[in-house]
């Protein structure tokens, strides 16, 4: 027995191995010249990009590959008549397929675990290579297109002459208690400070407007600090759930839960005061509508933080779900040609599991349906996969 063992898994380590290493670098090449193509990153900044793109590119490449893997190994074993003999001799096929099941189960809780790193670790670590890389993304773009821009942060220049940007035009929009700010000068330059954080612009000669109410010459050196966040294209993501580990979300749930319970007391408490005056008008004010929509937003924030710890852990069993699935139809169609059996396989579970799996995120973003329906679609798999099982180990 403990040879059909080592033998089984030291094929499907094969097949797994090999294939995972070619579909990850795959997988990276095309994650790094999307962002490199988004951001426009200069080529040290695609390097450091690799590590944080890793685990994405396995989280995805890990399932996919175990089944191509288990079909590859069960479908030459059956091709080959080799389950037929060991049924022959009183061997039953299930000492042939529960290596591969603890297999999948082990990679399935190391999956979960890289759907947490890929989100937790691996995008606000690309965040930061991009943050750290504005200065070069910005000096690329302006001597290729002559203006840069972020949602905070833009900048329009006539030429660029080495590090020198001529007849520079810099807008910085209003933001919070910060009016709208334009500047224009004869000349400036960037230099980024990643230590403290900020971009810094350097400008001569120039004129500040701000708000088109108050304009300020000034001659000489002016400098001009822009936190480096504000400048960079990258995403301002921090705090949302989809960014969080799974180690902290348990205790965002329950503060969200108190957020929302201390909003809705307020707003009993406004609603009860103004019953209370009479003044029954401001029950439908703009601001009672945008309190109204401020809970909804709460609420949205709370389904997804529900969401999350189930979403993770449902895509990382989709390991054992593909392989609890793959092993037993692989060799019912007992077809040594891997690829035929493994587009067998995948076919369903790409037209059944994946649409249930964007389904189940979708309502339980929303709050219409329970965050347990992603579930749904590792549940289908897993009774298909028994009832071919059954009839494996009957026929």
């Amino acid at each position: 027995m403990r040879i059909l063992t080592r033998y089984v898994l030291t094929e499907l380590a094969k097949v797994f191995l090999i294939s995972l290493c070619a579909l990850t670098i795959l997988m990276i090449v095309v994650g790094v010249v999307r962002e490199a193509t988004m951001q426009n990153l200069p080529l040290g900044q695609v390097v450091r990009l690799i590590p944080y793109i890793l685990p994405d590119a396995l989280r995805v490449a890990v399932p996919v590959t175990l089944l191509l893997a288990a079909t590859s190994v069960y479908g030459r074993l059956a091709g080959s008549n080799e389950v037929v003999a060991a049924k022959s001799l009183g061997v039953s096929p299930m000492v042939l397929l529960w290596p591969t099941f603890i297999a999948a189960f082990l990679l399935s809780l190391v999956t979960v675990w890289l759907n947490d790193l890929a989100v937790s670790w691996g995008r606000s670590g690309a965040q930061r290579v991009v943050i750290s890389a504005v200065e070069e993304i910005a000096y690329s773009m302006l001597k290729s297109q002559r203006s840069y821009s972020s949602p905070r942060f833009a900048i329009n220049v006539k030429r660029v002459e080495g590090r020198k940007l001529l007849r520079p035009t810099i807008t910085l929009p209003a933001h919070g208690n910060s009016p709208e700010m334009t500047i224009t000068a004869e000349e400036a330059e960037l230099h980024s400070d990643n230590a403290a954080g900020v971009l810094k612009v350097v400008l001569r000669n120039g004129t500040l407007d701000i708000d088109g109410k108050v304009t300020i010459d000034f001659p000489g050196v002016f400098e001009r600090e822009v936190p480096l966040r504000d400048a960079s294209r990258a995403q301002d993501a921090i705090g949302l759930p989809s960014w969080l580990s799974l180690a902290v979300i348990p205790g965002e749930t329950t503060r969200q839960r108190d957020r929302i319970e201390r909003h809705d007391q307020e707003l009993a408490a406004r609603a009860a005061y103004q019953m209370l005056c009479g003044d029954f008008e401001k029950l439908t004010s703009t601001k009672w509508k945008v309190r109204s929509e401020s809970r909804v937003d709460l609420k949205n924030r709370l389904y997804r933080l529900m969401l999350e710890p189930h979403r993770r852990w449902s895509a990382g069993f989709s390991c054992l779900c593909f392989a609890w699935v793959g092993v037993p139809m692989a060799i019912r169609l007992r077809k040594s040609d891997f690829l035929t059996v493994f587009f067998l396989c995948f076919l369903p579970i790409l037209v059944v599991y994946y649409p249930l799996l964007i389904y189940g995120i979708d309502g339980a973003k929303n709050g219409t349906i329970p965050p347990q329906a992603v579930w749904t679609g590792n549940i289908l798999l897993l009774c298909w996969g028994t009832w071919l099982l059954r009839r494996v180990i009957r026929y």
